[in-house]
C-alpha cells in the first residue's frame, strides 16, 4: 500500500513514509521520532531537520490535544472544490507535537476555538482511502 491511499486525492503516490497510511488503515495516527535528538514530527518525517539522522521511529498520536489555532478553507485546491467549506486546526499534544488537520463536520463553526479539546480520529473514505480529523472529546 502506498501513500496514494490518503485524502480524497494524493498527489503523491510513494514517500519514504508509505506506513503513515498502512497506520491509519489499522485505524491509528502516528508520527515520526528522531532516535538522535528526540525531535517529534506530524506529518511523518523520514529524516530529521534538527540533526539531519534518517534514524527515526514511529509513535501513536494519542490522548487529547488542546487547538491552537484554526481557520476556515473557503476555496480548495485543484480536486477538492467541492469539498469546502472546512475547517483547518493545529492542536498540541501531550508530548508536545503539534498535529494539523481537518475538524470534524458535525462539530458547530461556533463551538470552534483555540483552546478547545479535541482528540484524533481516522476516517475511512469512498475507495479504500483514509484520511484523519479531530473530534471534541
Amino acid at each position: 500500500m502506498g501513500f496514494e491511499q490518503f485524502g480524497i486525492i494524493s498527489f503523491t503516490g510513494v514517500t519514504k513514509v508509505d506506513e503513515f497510511v498502512g497506520y491509519l488503515k489499522d485505524q491509528e495516527i502516528r508520527g515520526t521520532l528522531c532516535m538522535r535528538c528526540g525531535t517529534r514530527f506530524f506529518p511523518p518525517r523520514s529524516d530529521c531537520d534538527v540533526c539531519l539522522s534518517s534514524i527515526m521511529q514511529w509513535f501513536p498520536i494519542t490522548g487529547e490535544g488542546t487547538v491552537i489555532t484554526y481557520t476556515k478553507a473557503m476555496y480548495a485546491p485543484a480536486g477538492f472544490e467541492k469539498d469546502v467549506p472546512y475547517v483547518l486546526a493545529v492542536a498540541e499534544f501531550s508530548d508536545g507535537v503539534k498535529v494539523f488537520g481537518r475538524m470534524d463536520r458535525t462539530i458547530p463553526e461556533d463551538r470552534i476555538k483555540a483552546g478547545m479539546k479535541v482528540k484524533t480520529r481516522v476516517t475511512n473514505l469512498e475507495n479504500d482511502r483514509f484520511t484523519y480529523e479531530f473530534v471534541v472529546n
